[in-house]
């Protein structure tokens, strides 16, 4: 679910690898993020309703991903996913660290790429700088 950078990224490698991608998005326009030869099913439609998931073959699915913008979105879709059409695999992305916690408490595998990202450029930061480069200040 969400056919952002993200998420069309992913639709578009695990296509490549062979998988039986469907990307479900509220705006079509999103679908342009798609590579060319993307050979999965893109649909118009909200993660949250449960005819537009079934539309999506949410009941056959292994894993089901939850990539827009809005945490609670994301949460409230990965619930739906495993709890009701019990999806196997369920990953949620949220933004807000303290959310990750929380959703991570449910029971859905959550990722923060604020959290990714800060270890990130934490680690990238304290290495050992190359030589020939100023020092940060």
């Amino acid at each position: 679910m969400g056919c952002g950078r993200v998420g069309g990224k992913l639709a578009g490698l695990l296509d490549i690898e062979g998988h039986n991608v469907t990307i479900l998005d509220i705006d079509e326009y999103s679908f342009r993020r798609l590579p060319p030869e993307f050979g999965g099913t893109a649909l118009v439609g909200n993660g949250t309703d449960e005819d537009a998931l079934k539309k999506a073959g949410i009941e056959k699915a292994d894993a089901f991903i939850a990539l827009t913008q809005g945490d609670n979105r994301n949460i409230m879709a990965c619930q739906i996913a495993k709890h009701i059409f019990n999806v196997p695999r369920v990953l949620c992305r949220t933004y807000d660290p303290l959310r990750q916690e929380l959703f991570g408490s449910l029971g859905i595998e959550t990722f923060s790429p604020t959290t990714i990202f800060a270890q990130m450029l934490k680690e990238r930061l304290l290495k050992a700088k190359p030589t020939g480069e100023k020092k940060a200040k």
